[in-house]
């Protein structure tokens, strides 16, 4: 069977959808697309089908419509992206179409739905994995490292990446989680180790702020958003790994890195969160956060491959049942 050739991802805009889609594109080496999706007026509900019947399948002005020619292959990830994947199966039946997360609706016109083990997804059509697919593979981290920029490989060990998120649905930073948390951060950077810190669009000012100031001493790099995201070289160069506990996606991206993961939980939480760590758990090094640095080494924890094989897999196997039953 014949591995496809084109691809489009629909994305809803968030970088924890795109970045696994986009991670298994470039492990299965195919041509992609990325076709960003609006959010759904009223209005669209009745135009659509309108222009659905004449094959023009509307996305947003100034980006490419979802009409023809279709791909061989469409992954979308997102609530926001599910109604455009079932446009482009209806449209384009013989366009082998899969979802990341829990669509929660056996109408998402997926073949094949990708889910993590704390979805509690099953069926014939799920492929469950611990963590989602990312970008960071061995080899990617490896040219990190050795490519890293003078500044951070200049750091003093242990060098520790510190990835901070923010408020999110499940979770709330309080002025208790701040102080305890930047005073924590602070605490590290006077034991000396070398900080790589990055903060998220979801980060409280009133942390962002308290994490700036730390900025200025000589064994600490904050990015400050502006250039390419250096996250890749502080995983790459990292010993330890300080992530904040409101984002499964970068829990998961710092398992890729088989160094010890040390994580702070704001307050909130869901048991999903619980499931997710517990899963992880078992296959990686976890320890929280404020606690001392440490912890045994691991087998990198990384899904991306185990994906793409898998929706080749699938992809084949359901081709040649479509030319039996043809």
């Amino acid at each position: 069977m014949s591995a496809p050739k084109t691809a489009w991802i629909l994305s809803d805009g968030k970088q924890g959808h795109l970045s696994p889609m986009i991670g298994v594109a470039e492990a299965l080496g195919i041509r992609f697309e990325i076709k960003s999706v609006p959010r759904i007026r009223a209005i669209d509900l009745v135009l659509w089908p309108i222009m659905a019947h004449f094959g023009v399948h509307p996305v947003r002005a100034g980006a490419p419509p979802l009409m023809p020619p279709y791909p061989d292959l469409c992954i979308a990830s997102g609530r926001r992206t599910i109604r455009h994947l079932r446009m482009v199966k209806e449209a384009s039946p013989q366009t082998f179409c899969v979802y990341f997360m829990d669509p929660r609706s056996a109408r998402a016109g997926a073949d094949v739905v990708v889910s993590q083990h704390h979805d509690g997804l099953s069926g014939e059509n799920v492929v469950k994995v611990r963590t989602a697919p990312h970008r960071f593979s061995a080899e990617r981290l490896e040219r990190a490292r050795r490519e890293a920029r003078a500044e951070l490989a200049a750091l003093p060990r242990p060098r520790v990446a510190v990835l901070i998120g923010g408020d999110s649905r499940h979770h709330r930073f309080k002025r208790s989680d701040i102080a305890r948390l930047s005073a924590a951060i602070d605490d590290l950077a006077g034991s000396g180790a070398g900080l790589m810190i990055t903060l998220s669009r979801r980060t409280p000012p009133s942390l962002a702020q308290a994490i700036q100031a730390l900025a200025g001493r000589d064994n600490v790099y904050l990015w400050d958003g502006s250039g390419e995201n250096p996250i890749t070289e502080f995983l790459a160069l990292a010993d330890q790994i300080v992530v904040t506990g409101d984002s499964i996606s970068m829990m998961g991206e710092a398992a890729a890195t088989g160094r010890p993961i040390h994580i702070f939980s704001p307050s909130g939480g869901h048991p999903k969160f619980d499931r997710f760590q517990r899963a992880l758990g078992e296959v990686a090094t976890l320890r929280p956060f404020p606690g001392a640095l440490g912890g045994d080494p691991y087998s990198r924890v990384d899904s991306t491959r185990f994906v793409a094989d898998a929706i080749l897999d699938r992809r084949s196997r359901w081709l040649a049942k479509g030319r039996e039953s043809g």
